[in-house]
């Protein structure tokens, strides 16, 4: 276990929220831009955190249900200055993106079916099937350094494809077996990292302004745990009971708490693996929005600051707006959107306040290191898994799925391919890969030409 220090870090609160703020307005690009901004504004430029620190952190966050990047943020504003610090840090976090997709959802319900917005909705489209797969390349160059963690990623692509199997599943089998193999002393479960090539060799905890000891408020305390537990689980689930037993649960606002509080739950993998659970719950069994519709809102989370998950905040708005009752359509999908947010977030704080002080204490533990490893290599198979799926649905207007011998097939009716949406994905790509040109250049140039070609055909 880590020494214990009392040694204050001098990290002045007013300067953390300052910097909060900027990560929350500079992190966009999904998990692994915002992952990205955090290392370089933390770990590099401000030397607050050490290098191996940071990726511990991050991996216990991989393995948690929602978005790792907003929960990485809660863990290190807590380290660094206790509750307070996680509140703010989370909760600026989110903020921007809240307010930048209500907006956009406004015109989106207002104007979606006016020409340029169906134009710049179908650039966008494109775009982010190439920034889907620039993530499977990043996170894969970074996790998979062996033959085991490549085979971990296969297995749980063919799992989750082809096979159907739950998250949870998926990622309590990776878990397993890099706890097996870290008990085992095995090197390869130790090479899965979580941040890039030269991790080792980054800064050092000793080195870092918080140190390598453990913070006194960072020691496992039972009456803490009862009491964190109780006031979160209280500030989340309380909204949601009220919801059934007032309006029942088959009115919209019952189901979208109840969903989003157990896709808070029982979603692991990052925000690019929980999308494939929601779009299947949102579009297939529920009828809030159609498969199109989905990926637009996944334009608005990849074009705005925050978690990429708030995507949700969009599916809960066009499912109260079509569906609540007795109000008017804007206004419930305002509190929709609210209601949304509140359940999908408030539980990250839950699971960071509860289980960050025992993570904290077992940061030289091969094992668990091994397992959270593990868990990191299996998500790049999940995000693939996505990739394709999106792709399927951004190239062809129709995808039928079929099963045969309890597998799985996705099979697109190639007289439906659409060569503008190839071809503008093909460029994306292009852009991304060869040429480098940064994600936020390309969304806004793919939108543009969505909206060119909505004037011209």
């Amino acid at each position: 276990m880590p020494p214990v220090t009392e040694t204050p870090h001098q990290i002045p609160f007013r300067e953390a929220v300052m910097v909060w703020l900027r990560v929350a307005m500079l992190s966009f690009g999904g998990p692994a831009g915002q992952i990205a901004v955090m290392h370089r504004i933390l770990v590099e430029e401000k030397k607050w955190i050490g290098e191996k620190r940071f990726l511990h952190a991050l991996n216990y966050c991989m393995m948690l249900p929602g978005p790792e990047a907003q929960q990485l943020a809660i863990y290190i504003g807590w380290l660094m200055h206790r509750t307070k610090g996680g509140l703010v840090a989370g909760s600026l976090f989110v903020l921007p993106g809240f307010i930048a997709i209500l907006a956009l959802s406004y015109l989106y319900a207002a104007l979606g079916n006016v020409g340029l917005v169906e134009g710049l909705f179908f650039g966008l489209k494109a775009a982010v099937l190439a920034v889907v797969l620039h993530a499977v390349v990043r996170i894969g160059k970074r996790a998979l350094r062996n033959r085991v963690m490549i085979g971990l990623a296969a297995a749980a692509f063919v799992g989750i494809f082809f096979l159907e199997l739950a998250f949870p599943l998926i990622i309590l089998g990776a878990a397993l077996i890099g706890f097996w193999g870290g008990k085992r002393g095995m090197t390869a479960f130790q090479a899965g990292g979580g941040h890039g090539e030269g991790d080792a060799h980054g800064l050092s905890d000793r080195d870092s302004l918080l140190g390598e000891g453990l913070p006194a408020h960072a020691r496992p305390n039972r009456s803490w745990s009862l009491r964190v537990s109780a006031i979160f689980l209280l500030l989340w689930l309380t909204p949601v009971a009220l919801l059934l037993v007032m309006l029942g649960g088959d009115n919209v606002f019952s189901q979208i708490a109840t969903f989003f509080s157990k896709m808070a739950v029982v979603t692991f993998g990052g925000a690019y693996a929980v999308l494939g659970y929601v779009t299947q719950e949102a579009v297939q069994n529920y009828g809030w929005l159609a498969p199109g519709e989905m990926l637009d809102g996944l334009g608005m989370a990849e074009t705005t600051p925050g978690p990429l998950i708030q995507v949700v905040q969009f599916v809960g708005f066009m499912g109260a707006y079509r569906e609540a009752v007795g109000l008017d359509p804007m206004l419930a999908a305002t509190l929709a959107a609210v209601l949304t947010t509140w359940v999908t977030f408030v539980p990250c704080f839950l699971w960071i306040f509860l289980g960050a002080p025992y993570v904290e204490r077992l940061r030289d533990n091969r094992a668990l290191s091994a397992a959270l490893s593990a868990i990191t290599a299996a998500v790049v198979g999940v995000i693939l898994n996505l990739a394709i799926w999106f792709g399927l649905h951004v190239i062809f207007a129709e995808v039928v799925e079929r099963h045969l011998l309890g597998v799985r097939l996705l099979i697109p009716q190639f007289g439906t391919l659409d060569p503008l949406a190839l071809l503008l994905a093909a460029g994306a790509m292009a852009a991304i890969f060869h040429f480098k040109i940064g994600m936020l250049k390309v969304l806004g140039g793919c939108a543009l030409l969505g909206v060119l070609f909505s004037l011209v055909f």
